[in-house]
């Protein structure tokens, strides 16, 4: 993994940078800023106090098979979920951070042969997403990916992938693109980015599959 920049933030017409201090530089650092923005009546805001962890751009695939009408999920361990109090194990999209230099699409197909040993041809993107607002610079930019499904057992398991290097213990599964689509209808995945995208899915099924199928 190449190393990212997260340069201090700069003033715009509407926000007044009045400090910024660094006060964690590891792999993901956390800056404490004072700052004052333009309201909404036209005043400046009173001096107000953030702490900003600065993780920077990433992407995510929505693998989707037209032909077999069928996306491909990973399920991995997540320790901040345990903390959340809810099951730890969650069903993801392959997604990852941007290493330096290298666009959010490149960033998506490294990540499906790392965390998928899956080639991906077509990257039909859905948008840009920030996944914390209120307290981190993560923009995520998800994709719809076409693949061809790997096969797979009864339970729709179709192997392990993942990073030995970074400790990635990840199961991918394959699922009929309807039943993972009504799972997400039916708030079953606490994962954001992987609901986003297949509720895109589902708005956009019908034409992704005859376009690709035909394309």
């Amino acid at each position: 993994m190449t190393a990212r920049s997260h340069p201090l933030l700069e003033a715009t017409a509407g926000t007044i940078i009045e400090s910024q201090q660094r006060v964690w530089d590891g792999r993901f650092p956390l800056d404490v800023v004072r700052f004052r923005h333009r309201r909404f009546d036209g005043r400046l805001s009173e001096t107000r106090t953030w702490e900003l962890w600065r993780r920077g751009w990433a992407a995510a695939v929505l693998p989707y098979d037209p032909d077999s009408d069928q996306v491909v999920l990973i399920e991995q361990y997540r320790l901040p979920a345990l903390a959340a109090g809810v099951d730890p194990v969650l069903v993801e999209l392959p997604a990852g951070l941007c290493d330096a230099g290298e666009s959010p699409e490149q960033t998506a197909r490294r990540e499906m042969l790392e965390e998928m040993a899956l080639p991906v041809t077509t990257l039909h993107p859905i948008g840009e997403f920030l996944l914390t607002p209120g307290g981190a610079d993560e923009l995520c930019t998800l994709y719809l990916g076409r693949v061809v499904a790997p096969p797979a057992d009864a339970d729709g398991i179709a192997g392990h992938a993942g990073m030995a290097d970074e400790n990635e213990d990840i199961r991918t599964r394959l699922w009929p693109a309807s039943h993972a689509i009504e799972a997400a209808l039916n708030g079953r995945f606490t994962n954001v980015v992987t609901t986003a995208g297949l509720l895109w899915l589902a708005a956009r099924h019908d034409a992704m599959r005859t376009a690709w199928r035909t394309g």
